[in-house]
């Protein structure tokens, strides 16, 4: 098996830290989805707490009724605010990501290019050393057989 090329060593290494750089960018992704909809949780049963809270306002609460309410609804302030933070984090992540997958993925394709500007350039050796055989073998032909022999031109 014939050892492989630097630049296809080159190819395989920049197809691998694409693929890698996808897979974590589809883990941010889903972590974004997890923590907004952690946040979209908090914030309804914010708004469910309290409404309960001013309900059971209007029908009389005590002092430590309302001091509960209270401190709880400062918990859940405080916990809707960390997720926020959360949120931001991850998307800032996300863009992060992005910016490294597209990166990954403009190095593999330039590698690719490169890979087939190598094979054209193969090629076209290739077609010229024939061209030069296939010359060297009409001479030779013609030399062998004399003058008399070649094609006249009209």
């Amino acid at each position: 098996m014939p050892k492989p090329s630097a630049l296809e060593t080159l190819i395989e290494l920049a197809q691998a830290r694409a693929d890698d750089a996808a897979k974590r960018l589809g883990a941010l992704n889903a972590q974004n989805m997890d923590v907004e909809a952690k946040l979209v949780l908090l914030l309804q049963y914010y708004d469910e707490y309290r409404a309960r809270f001013q309900s059971s306002m209007q029908r009389g609460l005590t002092a430590s009724d309302w001091r509960n309410y209270h401190e709880f609804l400062d918990k859940l302030d405080a916990a809707i605010a960390q997720q926020r933070e959360i949120l931001t984090l991850t998307r800032q992540r996300i863009a992060a990501g992005q910016v490294y997958l597209q990166t990954a993925k403009r190095t593999l394709t330039s590698f690719d290019t490169l890979a087939q500007r190598q094979i054209h350039r193969e090629l076209v050796h290739a077609a010229r050393c024939e061209q030069k055989q296939t010359d060297e073998q009409v001479t030779n032909t013609a030399a062998r057989l004399g003058p008399t022999h070649l094609p006249q031109s009209s």
